[in-house]
């Protein structure tokens, strides 16, 4: 059964004066998904994500939330979308309840719901035991989860998070990627962010953005299976392995230095490494690793975006 279709985003276009920000995107984002949204500064990602959050209107094109247009029907699109910008919309003088208790009336949520509301996001973002502290006084990890709190208090069905782990230490990094993967099990998320293993932790699609343009859409299941740089083998062993043995061996065309006691081994047809394997192992050697090559997800990102880049979408 295909999953529900959460965003449509079709034919956007945004101009600031002459400059075209954003020129041509359309995607959609399902249920379940966590979306990966890169792309470098002034190449249209931030006007493309304030888009959809309805923030900033688009100047041609169309964008469905949860099957509502959100031009035509922009209350009910908004419903359905929670939103982390950022910098997190907290106030340092209100505890954690009183905080979420007057997001929840900004959302409309009835009286008797909102006790309930506020509770239910607390418990999934780990704040059952700070509710009456202030959030001037918690960790900018703590402050980042009322942040998500107050963007999953309505239960929207769409999240969207603008940098959630910028100046957080490693446990709270840790953390809050694993809330996000949790979050996307039943909400749809887009996830902006230069962090890129963050994308690779955390997604289960990444797109890139640059000058304006889609330039690349994938499943991580699929990019994985694209990194894979070819017929080329990665040995490492603890003692210099022979080039010239390992260059003898059926189907092993050259033999590359990678760094210290590591080699590039460039095959023909099947992969050679149960060869290469028991070579080292005769030889005594020491296996440290044996792998297929793989590009990685920067190499990719700086392959895509490495032409020069427009002025800032945000200056022009």
């Amino acid at each position: 059964m295909d999953s529900k279709i959460l965003i449509s985003v079709e034919h956007l276009y945004r101009y600031y004066g002459h400059h075209c920000a954003v020129q041509d995107v359309s995607f959609q984002l399902a249920q379940g998904e966590v979306l990966g949204f890169l792309g470098p500064n002034g190449a249209g990602k931030s006007s493309t994500m304030r888009m959809i959050a309805g923030t900033l209107a688009p100047s041609a094109g169309r964008i469905l939330v949860n099957g509502t247009d959100l031009l035509d029907r922009p209350r009910l699109a908004k419903s359905d979308i929670g939103y982390l910008p950022e910098q997190p919309p907290v106030y340092r003088e209100l505890t954690v309840d009183e905080y979420l208790h007057y997001c929840a009336r900004l959302h409309r949520l009835a009286r008797g719901r909102r006790s309930q509301a506020v509770e239910r996001a607390k418990q999934r973002c780990g704040l059952g035991d700070v509710g009456r502290r202030l959030i001037g006084n918690l960790s900018k990890g703590y402050q980042q989860r009322v942040g998500i709190a107050q963007a999953i208090l309505h239960s929207p069905a769409v999240v969207i998070l603008d940098e959630p782990t910028v100046g957080l230490d490693p446990i709270q990094i840790r953390d809050i990627r694993a809330l996000i993967r949790e979050l996307g099990e039943s909400h749809g998320i887009i996830l902006s962010t230069h962090i890129l293993p963050e994308v690779q932790a955390t997604c289960t699609r990444v797109q890139i953005i640059n000058q304006g343009r889609l330039v690349f859409s994938e499943s991580m299941t699929n990019l994985q299976q694209r990194l894979v740089t070819g017929n080329v083998l990665l040995l490492e062993t603890r003692e210099a392995a022979d080039s010239d043995s390992l260059r003898a061996l059926p189907g092993i065309h050259s033999v590359e230095a990678a760094g210290p006691n590591r080699l590039r081994l460039i095959f023909e047809g099947d992969s050679p490494a149960d060869s290469v394997a028991a070579l080292v192992g005769e030889k005594g050697w020491g296996l440290v690793e044996l792998a297929l090559d793989r590009r990685s997800l920067e190499q990719v990102f700086v392959d895509l975006t490495c032409s020069e880049n427009p002025a800032d979408e945000e200056a022009a």
